[in-house]
């Protein structure tokens, strides 16, 4: 391996705000919301407890009460281990493009559509590329600002 280190995903270290191009002005910023993350979690949690102890019990098992409590240890200690990290991503939105973590840069006329799903925006380019904006606090409001500096009306386009 050469001197020079291969990052596959952006640190949160790393990120600075944007660079913008002469003439270039920031519109918004989109960056993951606490409590969406929170109540996301605890949504996987309550599923996940349903989910396990529903098997404990097909399987005969009398401790059911084990799936409640290893599916909301599981997801407590995931949502603690990857919250800096996901919560910590921004993505910026210029009259231009779209600029995301480690550079990612999505021209506005590149861009096909804009979904939401759950909490999440995904940004859909003209060669199929997705982009997700993770745990916003309005999705909806997310989808519309980016249509709005894109030139387009309504939520499906």
């Amino acid at each position: 391996m050469s001197e020079q280190e291969f990052e596959l995903e952006p640190r949160l270290e790393s990120q600075t705000g944007p660079d913008l191009e002469p003439g270039e002005r920031l519109i918004d910023s989109f960056s993951g919301n606490l409590t969406t993350y929170v109540k996301e979690h605890v949504l996987l949690a309550a599923l996940g407890s349903v989910l396990m102890s529903g098997i404990l019990i097909y399987m005969g098992n009398p401790h059911a009460w084990a799936g409640v409590v290893g599916s909301v240890a599981a997801i407590a200690v995931r949502g603690v281990y990857v919250a800096r990290e996901q919560l910590g991503f921004t993505w910026y939105l210029t009259n231009r493009r779209m600029i995301g973590p480690g550079g990612r840069t999505i021209l506005l006329e590149n861009i096909e559509k804009v979904n939401v799903i759950f909490s999440a925006a995904q940004v859909v380019t003209r060669t199929g590329d997705k982009y997700m904006m993770k745990y916003q606090a309005d999705t909806k409001a997310t989808q519309a600002a980016i249509n709005l500096a894109r030139g387009v009306t309504g939520d499906t386009a």
